[in-house]
């Protein structure tokens, strides 16, 4: 299957990454060419790719955020399970991965994908139905970060057996139930997946008793809670701060 992949960010990412087949590059006529356009163009030279120019209507049926290009691909590439794990044996550091407990809008789940590259995790497991999935809306909120990451689709139950099986990983699901411990009581700074559960109801139960620690972030202020995208970007954020030292 063929799929568009729009905005300057994004597309440039995705031909960066080559982890996509290529069908074209569309162009809006009169735009101008320099900054990371120029750049994401160079790289189409470099691979010749077919670069065609097109009324901005065109591009505009593609996308509203088109940003003056869309890049033609193949679907998404997910990696198995297997890969992540290999990644993580092979890596300089302990393993770190995000797990996503169907997380429905496309929008959180592109920040917590962005994140992630961002933090450096060896891999992302989602589920394969009943959450939102790796499509063109996610990777343009995500600003082309799935491009560069591991992302697989598994049971997450499951899934974290075979973490806990295969690799010296801790698991952390975020949760504010009353036995849910604060960062600075849990140990962050090994081999650790984060598990998020989705916007609504959180993480299921199967998946939570998986868990071998709940976390909750601490608050300061007067609201009662914080988004599923704000708040595993900031326990993401936080493992790597650990990690680090």
């Amino acid at each position: 299957m063929k799929e568009w992949i729009s905005g300057r960010n994004p597309v440039y990412e995705a031909l960066r990454a080559k982890r996509r087949q290529v069908f074209r590059l569309v162009i809006a006529k009169g735009v101008k060419v320099e900054g990371q356009l120029a750049s994401l163009l160079s790289l189409a030279r470099d691979r010749r790719i077919r670069v065609e120019e097109a009324p901005r209507p065109t591009l505009d049926a593609i996308s509203a955020n088109n940003q003056g290009v869309a890049l033609e691909v193949s679907e998404y590439p997910y990696a198995a399970l297997e890969d992540l794990i290999s990644r993580a044996k092979t890596a300089p550091d302990a393993p770190f991965f995000l797990l996503l407990d169907l997380i429905q809008d496309p929008q959180n789940l592109g920040t917590l994908l962005r994140t992630a590259e961002i933090m450096g995790v060896h891999g992302v497991i989602i589920p394969s139905s009943q959450s939102a999935q790796v499509n063109p809306t996610v990777v343009h909120a995500s600003s082309g970060a799935t491009e560069h990451l591991l992302i697989c689709q598994y049971n997450l139950a499951q899934a974290i057996d075979r973490l806990k099986a295969e690799t010296d990983t801790w698991v952390y699901g975020l949760d504010e139930d009353q036995r849910s411990r604060l960062p600075s009581q849990l140990r962050l700074e090994g081999g650790v997946a984060l598990v998020v559960g989705s916007e609504g109801s959180g993480l299921r139960e199967l998946v939570r008793k998986k868990c071998d620690e709940l976390m909750r972030l601490p608050q300061y202020g007067k609201i009662g809670s914080l988004n599923a995208a704000v708040a595993g970007s900031i326990a993401l954020y936080l493992a790597r701060e650990a990690r680090q030292r």
